[in-house]
């Protein structure tokens, strides 16, 4: 008999805003990249076509991971009179390993963040973070809503620069890779205001440590 046992743990649930308007080519380009270079060290699964849910055992490092995907999404926005992104929800707390599918979980984890996925886009939001404690609840509520502004006026260039960001890339050898200047690079991550998106992942990083 397997054994079995609960862990703290977070949940990643997404849909692809926009995604029938993608392209033949930029859909399998933005699918290759969320699985290869964003989803492909978690446990995850695709559904409905756009939808995905993705389990993150370490759950402090969820919002950073929810980000890279929103980040890679909206670099896809250049050329195209749409506008790309990914609707997110990550809810934290209690899950019981192993999970053999992640459809048929029923942790509360699970259903937190397939339930608060459902109200993004009546609230105009996209971006959420629950955890069922009240008051934690209250300043992820304020961090995500501030997190999701800078997102939704994030360019398409600047997009490129904070996704690699995110993946922990360096700026200096970021330049090289994009075949752009170190200056450049400096100024796209700062109109991407990524001296405040790394503050609120540092603050998250410390608020779900002292709740999980």
């Amino acid at each position: 008999m397997r054994s079995h046992k609960a862990t703290s743990a977070a949940v990643i649930t997404g849909d692809i805003v926009n995604s029938t308007k993608l392209l033949p080519k930029q859909e399998r380009d933005l699918f290759e990249k969320l699985i290869y270079a964003t989803l492909k060290d978690h446990q995850y699964e695709f559904y409905r076509g756009d939808s995905f849910q993705a389990f993150v055992d370490k759950p402090e490092k969820s919002l950073r991971l929810a980000l890279a995907c929103r980040a890679l999404a909206i670099s896809f926005n250049e050329h195209s009179v749409m506008t790309f992104d990914i609707r997110v929800s990550i809810a934290i707390g209690k899950v019981t390993l192993p999970i053999e599918n992640l459809g048929t979980a029923r942790d509360a984890p699970f259903i937190l963040s397939g339930r608060k996925l459902d109200t993004l886009k009546e609230e105009g939001r996209r971006l959420a973070i629950v955890s069922g404690d009240r008051k934690a609840d209250i300043a992820f509520d304020v961090m995500s809503s501030y997190i999701d502004s800078i997102f939704q006026k994030m360019t398409t260039r600047q997009a490129d620069v904070i996704a690699e960001l995110l993946h922990g890339i360096p700026q200096q050898q970021l330049a090289g890779s994009l075949g752009k200047s170190k200056s450049t690079i400096s100024e796209l991550a700062t109109a991407g205001r990524w001296p405040e998106i790394e503050l609120l992942m540092r603050n998250f990083e410390d608020l779900v440590k002292l709740i999980v």
